[in-house]
């Protein structure tokens, strides 16, 4: 058997969530991923996090080849398209496509749709399975546009140095823990963002009407705190809805443009719109990082990312 007939058994039995399979796919291609990655980065971190961030995608994305016996060349390709951000990275951009679950062009079969389906809710379990601080760079790597390890780290409050050793742990546990429940049945992810989604949606709404303080009240643990780690500020709930106020009155409107959710960690990305007699008055983009406790808000980071993607999705472990 050539590698491209391997290759094309080994990819139909990884979408069909044959864990073993997909490991082996991946193994085989190891070597000629991390050369492509060396001969545009040099030996180096940026090297290995271009081959492991692939690895990552391809997890998710394996669904989506629509040619098994080429998928040592897609392997590559997005190798290098994450070894060309890296170089091209004078800005924050993420290094991985994070679209995991997106569809591919073209209308899918019901069996395709299915497969695709359970192959989300397989990806999403494992991560949800990931200690806090692994699912959250985890989540904002590759589902938000805070993805650069300066901006985890300020987001986190942690060196760079332990947000990329928190990465190269979480990719691991990923990858384990996709082996360990390739066999089992996991729950629906589309129900729950489109849950978590309603939910932001309807928040940030009666926020824009003034409701504020009733939401915060309503969601947020008495002792809760806010954070804004660009400016090092810290403050209680009267803190949050102090500076929602503020914004309202300035004429500044916010837009939820995403949501991202795993167990107590909650993202939403939301458009700033400024007032129109001030054009530059906020960043186009804020990121609210909520920490949950029993469903209610014990702590919020809000961050300002840029860029900010312009497209809207929802994606909840």
């Amino acid at each position: 058997m050539s590698v491209a007939e391997d290759d094309n058994a080994l990819v139909r039995l990884a979408q069909a969530g044959d864990a073993a399979a997909l490991g082996l796919l991946l193994a085989r291609h190891e070597a000629e991923m991390r050369a492509v990655a060396v001969s545009l980065l040099g030996y180096g971190p940026d090297a290995e996090d271009a081959v492991q961030d692939a690895t990552v995608v391809a997890l998710g994305r394996i669904g989506e080849v629509r040619d098994p016996a080429a998928v040592g060349a897609w392997l590559r390709t997005i190798v290098r398209n994450n070894c060309r951000m890296i170089l091209r990275a004078t800005r924050p951009l993420p290094v991985a496509e994070p679209e995991w679950f997106a569809p591919p062009a073209g209308s899918p079969t019901p069996e395709e749709a299915l497969d695709r389906g359970a192959l989300r809710d397989w990806v999403w379990h494992a991560i949800d399975g990931l200690s806090e601080p692994d699912r959250l760079v985890v989540l904002l790597r590759y589902f938000s546009d805070a993805s650069s390890y300066e901006q985890i780290a300020t987001l986190c409050g942690v060196p760079v140095g332990t947000v990329r050793s928190r990465l190269s742990h979480a990719r691991r546990k990923l990858a384990d823990g996709l082996r360990a429940s390739a066999e089992s049945a996991h729950a629906d992810t589309e129900v729950t963002s489109d849950a978590r989604w309603r939910e932001g949606r309807d928040m940030l709404t009666a926020a824009m009407r003034g409701e504020w303080e009733r939401v915060v009240r309503d969601n947020w643990w008495p002792d809760a705190e806010m954070l804004v780690p660009e400016i090092g500020l810290r403050g209680d709930r009267g803190f949050a809805v102090h500076g929602m106020t503020k914004d309202l009155n300035d004429g500044v409107r916010q837009h939820l443009r995403s949501v991202v959710a795993s167990r107590d960690l909650l993202i939403w990305e939301t458009d700033l719109i400024s007032p129109p007699d001030n054009p530059e008055h906020c960043p186009p983009g804020a990121l609210w990082l909520y920490v949950l406790d029993e469903g209610r808000v014990r702590r919020m980071t809000l961050f300002h990312p840029v860029p900010a993607r312009q497209n809207q999705r929802s994606t909840v472990a």
